[in-house]
Parts: C-alpha cells; sequence; structure tokens
C-alpha cells in the first residue's frame, strides 16, 4: 500500500556514486566527475572550504583545472554537489527499512530496526567531518547550510512526517502534527551521541555500536511513549 510516500530519503550517508552522479553506467566523463569529487572531499574534510583551492583539488584527481571548471563551474558548485551528493547516496538496508516504515505490522520493531540503522549512517566520520566544515562556513557562505539543511534534515522530516501522517491514519500513532512529530523522533534518536562527535576527536571510539543502539532504541522507547496510540483491552 503505498500513500504516496516521497522517494527521498532522510540524512544517510553514501559514497559518491554514478547513481548520484546521473547514470548507473559510468562512462568516461562520469568517472572522472567521481574522482573529481572524490578528490574534493578528501581536501575539504582535512583543509576546510576555504583551505582548498580548485588548483589543489584538479592536482589530487590528477585532472586538469580546465577540467574542473568544466565539471563544476566554481568551488560552491561542487561543494553543494558533493554535500547533495553524500547525502543522497542511501545505503539499501536503511532504504529498505525506512521503506518498509508505514505498512508496519509490528511499528516498535520496525522503528528500532530503523532507528539503529540511521543513527549509525549518520555517524559516519565522513560526515561528522563534512558537518563540521558546513557549520564552520555559515556564517561566510549561508548557501552551503542551507544545501545542507535541505538535502539531510529537511529530507528527513519531509519522510518522517509522511510515514506518521500513513500510521496516524492507520491508527497505530497519535500524530495530529505530523512534522513535529517527524522532528522529535529524529532528534531523540540523533541528539545525544551526534552532539557528543561534533565534540570530540573522530578517532575517539567511545561511542560504541552498542551504544549507538542503546541511543536508538531508547529514542523510538520515547517517541512512542509519547506517540503511540493506546492499546485496546477486550
Amino acid at each position: 500500500m503505498n500513500r504516496g510516500r516521497p522517494k527521498t530519503m532522510p540524512e544517510i550517508p553514501g559514497s559518491v556514486t554514478p547513481a548520484t552522479l546521473g547514470g548507473d553506467e559510468p562512462g568516461r566523463s562520469v568517472r572522472k566527475q567521481r574522482a573529481i569529487l572524490d578528490a574534493a572531499l578528501g581536501l575539504f574534510l582535512r583543509h576546510g572550504y576555504l583551505g582548498t583551492s580548485m588548483d589543489d583539488v584538479a592536482a589530487a584527481a590528477k585532472v586538469s583545472k580546465q577540467t574542473v571548471y568544466k565539471h563544476f563551474g566554481d568551488k560552491r558548485r561542487m561543494f553543494v554537489e558533493l554535500l547533495t551528493g553524500c547525502m543522497a547516496g542511501a545505503d539499501a538496508t536503511v532504504a529498505a527499512l525506512a521503506e518498509a516504515v508505514p505498512d508496519s505490522q509490528d511499528l516498535e520493531t520496525d522503528l528500532r530496526a530503523f532507528a539503529r540503522a540511521y543513527l549509525a549512517a549518520v555517524m559516519a566520520p565522513h560526515l561528522i567531518r563534512l558537518r563540521r566544515v558546513v557549520i564552520g562556513e555559515a556564517e561566510r557562505f549561508p548557501e552551503l547550510a542551507a544545501a545542507w539543511y535541505t538535502s539531510g534534515p529537511a529530507q528527513a522530516y519531509t519522510t518522517f512526517a509522511h510515514w506518521f501522517e500513513t500510521l496516524d491514519q492507520r491508527g497505530l500513532l497519535r500524530a495530529d502534527d505530523p512534522v513535529l512529530a517527524a522532528q522529535h523522533f529524529n532528534w531523540l534518536i540523533l541528539s545525544i551521541p551526534l552532539n557528543e562527535a561534533m565534540a570530540r576527536p573522530i578517532d575517539d571510539s567511545s561511542l560504541a555500536e552498542g551504544d549507538l543502539d542503546r541511543y536508538a532504541d531508547e529514542g523510538v522507547r520515547v517517541f512512542l511513549a509519547a506517540y503511540g496510540a493506546p492499546r485496546h483491552t477486550s
């Protein structure tokens, strides 16, 4: 049963793939574009936005600067495309779990499975570093922060809101304001580990998989305590 759910996915990381660049079978041009973006990602994460030049990207990708400009026009456009590509590269397992939620027959189990995969994906080290770059440049380059927000949190809220509207109609949730419910769900899962990760070295392994699973499970438990429909007993 599909009630017009959006095909967009929440903030889930992935590599810059041929699909995110516009084709499943990468030709020479697409392979070159992917190489440029892969090189740019490493440079932006190491040196930040201002610390990375188009010359640096060209050298790292082993192409001419003219080739870089031909594909992307300027550094801002390259960074935005890199950002949206990372956000759009959804892991297949996470995508399948997300697709199952609105039609769930065991909502708590399915929300927990999704939340665990979602949190693990968002906590990928390269996305934490990319988030730091965006936040660090938000004052000087607000359009970069806007692109990140649109590709990440805003898409997540839209997806979750459609879930919860459907689940409310099915009588499994009480979500009079599906968008607010979506925001609560998102940050009940993400806020504690993500805020901690933003304030510590990326190579610090203090948040193990078991810790992330606990945050995901507890986020779902609290969400359902607030939004779950009452159970009727005969």
